[in-house]
């Protein structure tokens, strides 16, 4: 297949001019989730893990994917989307999408796209990252300034003033984890809960869809930062204990494979 690594000056079309050629691909994993975007994601991978393509060469479109290999354009658009959270690739806007590592660079994302295609592997993942955010609440408990407190509340409430916009809701939602994680000093959990979050973060985008959801997040962030405000490090572990299950169920639910 060939490929331009130079952007058009305008709109590229939807279809690429030489028909990709993927070869037979890679089979599944057993276990995996045998929904079409994860069918679709390990033959982009064998795609971008081969030699026919560099850093910069731009992906054939997406209707020519999707004709290629026999999915639905939306299979392909999600396989893309997650791709682009893994730092894969970069969709650039009336350009197309181009290949952002080198081959060697993609080889961890191939682990990194086996745990987000994986319902079983999320769900153990889930629980890891629930663990890591229990210790991380617990030590900003026994930690945490008064400034440090303060940022806490602070970053409920522009969840609040956020809660009918969802992508400024999980910026904030982002935020509040993050810091939290910052304060307990502990700098492998805060390093660890960073890599969990990025591995889930493709389904926890989608997961946080709904007023109610978001709501419902809102009242166990409050619970959590009032917790470690209060120095209560067995509050704030149940809190966070309590906020992870419910987050845990939402990914989960995203992260079943399609009918």
């Amino acid at each position: 297949m060939s490929t331009s690594s130079q952007p058009s000056s305008g709109p590229v079309a939807d279809d690429a001019s030489t028909p990709p050629r993927f070869g037979p691909g890679r089979a599944v994993p057993e276990g995996l989730s045998r929904s079409p975007s994860s069918a679709v994601t390990y033959r982009l991978l064998d795609l971008l893990l081969g030699e026919s393509m560099r850093p910069g060469d731009r992906l054939p479109g997406e209707r020519a994917l999707a004709e290629e290999l026999g999915v639905g354009r939306s299979a392909v658009r999600e396989a893309i989307s997650a791709l682009e959270v893994l730092g894969v690739v970069a969709t650039r806007a009336g350009s197309g999408t181009y290949l952002r590592s080198s081959t060697s660079e993609l080889l961890p994302s191939t682990l990194s796209w086996s745990l987000l295609m994986d319902q079983e592997r999320t769900a153990e993942l889930s629980v890891v990252r629930g663990a890591l955010e229990r210790s991380a609440a617990q030590l900003a408990a026994a930690t945490a300034t008064a400034e440090q407190k303060a940022e806490l509340m602070r970053l409920v409430q522009e969840q609040r003033a956020a809660a009918n916009d969802p992508e400024g809701y999980v910026a904030a939602d982002v935020a509040f984890h993050r810091v939290l994680a910052q304060i307990g000093g502990n700098g492998l959990i805060n390093e660890l809960l960073a890599t969990t979050r990025t591995l889930l973060r493709v389904w926890f985008d989608r997961a946080v869809d709904n007023r109610q959801d978001i709501d419902r997040a809102i009242a166990e962030h409050d619970a959590i930062a009032r917790a470690i405000t209060a120095g209560d490090a067995a509050g704030a572990g149940e809190a966070m204990e309590q906020h992870m299950a419910t987050a845990s169920e939402r990914i989960l639910r995203e992260a079943r494979p399609s009918d």
